[in-house]
C-alpha cells in the first residue's frame, strides 16, 4: 500500500469519514497508480478497492499494489462499505450522474474535494523528475519552432508543428490545446489557432505543453516576425521585467498574492487593465492545479509546489505578449525548470 493513500485515509479518519470514493481519473492515478482507466476507488475502513470493468482489470491488478480489484458489473457501492458508513466524495469534479448513482446506493455522503487536492500540491522527487522531462521536451520544441517559422505560415501550421515535434520526441500527448496567436490575435489570452498568416512586424504568442508519465508541462514564449515597432518592443520589455521580478520573489513561505502583486504593479504602471488573469497556477497531473498565484490567494507557498509564472499584456487591435516559465518552489528561492531564452527572438 502506497504512502499517498495511507496519508489520505488517515486525514479522512480525523474528519470522521469512514471511506473515500474517488472517481476523478487524475486522483485515481495519484492515489492508486490506476492510470487512464474508468471506474472508481473506495478506500478506508472497509478496505482498498479499485472498481472497474474487464477492459482494465488485468492492468489494475498489476498497477495498484495493495488494492483489491473488483468487477464493476458484479458489485455495487453499498455492498463494498459498511451500513451507515460516512463516505467522502469529490464534490467539485463529480458529475451529477455520478453523484446521483452514489447517493442512491449510500446513505451518508460528504464533500471532500479539497482534501484530495491538498495532498497533490507538494510534489515529490519522482513527480518533479517527470515534470522536468515534459519541460525539456517543450523547451526543445521551442528551439525547433524558432527555426521553422516563416512569414506566410498560418497559426494552425505553427501549432501543428509544435504538437508533432513534442510527440516525436517522447510526449504521450499535449497538456492542453496548443495556442498560437499572431498579430492582433495575440490580445486573446486563450486564442484558438486560425488561418491567419504570419506577417512581418507580428508578435507571435505560443503557449503549449506536453505530458510525460502522466505529468504536464506548460510554457509560453512570444517571438517577433521580422522587425517590430518600438511600441510592441516596449510591451515585450515590460512583460519580461514583470516576469523576472516575480521569479525573484518566489520561495517557500512567500504569499501567493504578494508574488502576483509584484508582477501586476509593474504592468499596471504603464498598461493598467491589460493583465487580466492570475500570474500563475500549479501544474502536475492536471494542467491547472493548486496553488494559484492570484490576487485572491493569501496562502504561503510551500517547498515542492510546482507553479507557472506567466504575466501578460493584451492590447486589442495591436498585440499580446506572455512569457511563462515553470518553477519548483524551494526554501530560499525557486528552481526555474523552463530553460528557453527570454530575450526577444526574431524569426521568419
Amino acid at each position: 500500500m502506497n504512502n499517498r493513500i495511507k496519508k489520505l485515509v488517515e486525514c479522512a479518519y480525523e474528519q470522521n469519514i469512514d471511506n473515500l470514493i474517488i472517481t476523478d481519473a487524475k486522483n485515481m492515478h495519484y492515489y492508486s497508480g490506476f492510470y487512464n482507466g474508468e471506474g472508481y476507488i473506495i478506500a478506508g475502513k472497509d478496505g482498498f478497492k479499485v472498481v472497474t470493468d474487464s477492459r482494465y482489470t488485468e492492468y489494475a491488478q498489476k498497477a495498484c499494489e495493495g488494492f483489491e480489484v473488483c468487477d464493476i458489473t458484479s458489485v455495487s457501492p453499498e455492498t463494498l462499505v459498511s451500513s451507515n458508513s460516512v463516505c467522502g466524495f469529490e464534490d467539485k469534479s463529480v458529475s451529477y450522474a455520478q453523484y446521483s448513482f452514489f447517493a442512491a446506493k449510500l446513505k451518508k455522503l460528504t464533500p471532500v474535494e479539497n482534501m484530495l487536492y491538498s495532498f497533490r500540491e507538494v510534489k515529490d522527487k519522482e513527480e518533479i523528475n517527470s515534470i522536468k522531462k515534459a519541460v525539456a521536451i517543450a523547451d526543445s520544441a521551442f528551439s525547433h519552432i524558432c527555426k521553422f517559422i516563416k512569414v506566410g505560415m498560418t497559426e494552425k501550421e505553427v501549432a501543428a508543428e509544435i504538437d508533432c515535434y513534442m510527440k516525436k520526441h517522447g510526449a504521450s500527448g499535449n497538456s492542453f490545446d496548443t495556442i498560437t496567436a499572431s498579430g492582433a490575435n495575440g490580445s486573446l489570452p486563450h486564442a484558438i489557432p486560425s488561418d491567419r498568416k504570419l506577417s512581418d512586424g507580428d508578435l507571435v504568442v505560443m503557449d503549449y505543453g506536453c505530458v510525460v508519465d502522466g505529468y504536464c508541462s506548460d510554457m509560453t514564449r512570444t517571438v517577433a516576425v521580422g522587425k517590430i515597432s518600438d511600441e510592441k518592443r516596449a510591451v515585450y520589455d515590460t512583460v519580461l521585467g514583470a516576469q523576472l521580478s516575480a521569479l525573484s520573489g518566489i520561495a517557500s513561505g512567500a504569499l501567493a498574492n504578494e508574488v502576483d502583486r509584484v508582477a501586476r504593479d509593474i504592468i499596471n504602471k504603464d498598461y493598467s487593465g491589460r493583465f487580466g488573469h492570475s500570474l500563475g497556477h500549479g501544474v502536475g497531473l492536471d494542467i491547472h492545479e493548486l496553488p494559484n498565484l492570484s490576487p485572491k490567494n493569501a496562502k504561503p507557498l510551500q517547498a515542492g509546489n510546482v507553479v507557472t509564472v506567466e504575466p501578460g499584456i493584451y492590447i486589442p487591435g495591436l498585440c499580446g505578449v506572455r512569457i511563462e516559465d515553470m518553477v519548483v518552489v524551494e526554501d530560499g528561492g525557486c528552481q526555474i525548470l523552463t530553460q528557453s531564452p527570454k530575450e526577444l527572438i526574431c524569426v521568419g
